[in-house]
């Protein structure tokens, strides 16, 4: 394993003092990337493309790799509202080098001329339709409706 105070490995020193090359501390990692532990530890057992590097005592060292390929998963789950299902399927299918980690909120996949609407109802899995938000206001409306006739009537 990589020594974080390696001479060979001040090429990019990153906040906390560690090399961009250096192996990272699950703790480190979830600062990083703002998210908990245990989040980490349950991505590692939803993804099997997350594989850290486990020490005596089951210590883990997360590569370069593992961090980038965590932050477009936090990306994907967090931003742009995939499901946990949906992420593994995204990330079998096009790979994570393909999928932007940056939060540059372009859907991952999603051919140049295609909307919004059609993109949701992709990532959600509804290919038959895209979603009509017009059509989803009016559900709502409907709805704040009922709560407020159900809120006269029962109080």
């Amino acid at each position: 394993m990589p020594d974080a105070r390696d001479a060979s490995n001040h090429d990019a020193v990153r906040p906390g003092g560690k090399s961009a090359t250096a192996f990272r501390t699950i703790s480190e990692v979830a600062d990083e990337l703002d998210v908990p532990q245990h989040v980490l530890r349950f991505w590692e057992s939803k993804f099997p493309q997350v594989k850290p590097l486990k020490r005596a005592g089951g210590r883990r060292y997360y590569r370069p790799e593992d961090v980038v390929l965590l932050r477009t998963i936090r990306e994907l789950l967090y931003r742009q509202g995939y499901t946990i299902k949906g992420a593994q399927k995204l990330l079998r299918e096009t790979g994570a080098r393909k999928i932007p980690a940056d939060g540059s909120g372009e859907t991952p996949g999603a051919e140049r001329g295609t909307s919004r609407a059609e993109a949701d109802a992709k990532r959600v899995g509804n290919t038959s339709r895209p979603i009509d938000r017009t059509e989803l206001k009016a559900v709502l409306d409907e709805l704040v409706s009922l709560r407020a006739l159900v809120r006269q009537r029962f109080g």
